[in-house]
């Protein structure tokens, strides 16, 4: 699957290949969808694909997670602390999460380093409506590998949920998966954190960790940094 951008709409040219005995024809199903007006309607409808809510389907996230170190457990304090003295103090700064919690994530999990390669997408707008007031933010894509895709909801006044940024996060990695190789997403807020992993198989089949919340007792941050090394070791795994 490939991904094309232009003038800032994100054409997905979706390839669903149905293989019997492993050598039938290839039949081809090309859309084109605007990503800042997917839903998620739009995805089942044109790319059959389905939520699965079995838990063996997802074990990533629970499963053979690396420990977190003393060290890794401080930092990741002090970006909790640091979160939460932004929130109050409003409106947030222009692209906080990023900034705040996204970078120290990356850096942790070294995937500034090779083999890894962060890229940045175009930026998708996105406006709410409260009691009258138009609220502002956007979604923006970045691609830590290929089978990882982070979704990061910026706001200055904090106000989106990660349900917002479902439906566009699922067309990118719709664009991008290979094969039988699962595709992975992170969806995050600042507060708010969601893991997401699809498959191809006959018909796109999709996931959702449990959502990991900033504020819970403890520092779910921890579990964070943990399921974003576990991907990450599995994606070498997978290229070496």
């Amino acid at each position: 699957m490939q991904y094309l951008s232009i003038n800032g709409n994100i054409g997905l040219f979706a390839i669903i290949n149905y293989e019997e005995n492993f050598n039938k024809l290839v039949k081809f199903m090309v859309q084109t969808i605007q990503a800042r007006n997917v839903a998620l309607n739009d995805l089942e409808t044109h790319f059959k694909i389905e939520w699965v809510e079995d838990d063996q389907f997802f074990r990533e996230w629970q499963d053979d997670l690396p420990e977190i170190s003393d060290y890794e457990k401080q930092r990741l304090d002090r970006v909790k602390a640091s979160y939460r003295n932004l929130l109050k103090h409003p409106p947030l700064l222009e692209n906080s999460v990023k900034m705040v919690v996204l970078s120290p994530f990356l850096d942790l999990a070294d995937f500034y380093l090779a083999p890894f390669h962060v890229t940045s997408e175009k930026s998708v707008e996105i406006v709410d409506e409260d009691e009258g007031v138009i609220v502002r933010g956007q979604l923006d894509v970045l691609a830590l590998f290929q089978e990882l895709w982070v979704i990061v909801i910026e706001s200055k006044q904090a106000a989106f949920s990660l349900e917002v940024g479902i439906p566009q996060l699922l067309a990118y990695m719709l664009a991008n998966v290979t094969g039988d190789r699962p595709t992975y997403g992170l969806l995050m807020n600042g507060a708010d954190f969601l893991f997401v992993k699809l498959v191809k198989r006959e018909k796109p089949q999709y996931a959702f960790s449990r959502k990991f919340y900033l504020f819970n007792p403890g520092n779910d941050l921890y579990s964070v940094l943990s399921i974003l090394k576990r991907l990450g070791e599995l994606n070498v795994g997978n290229t070496v």
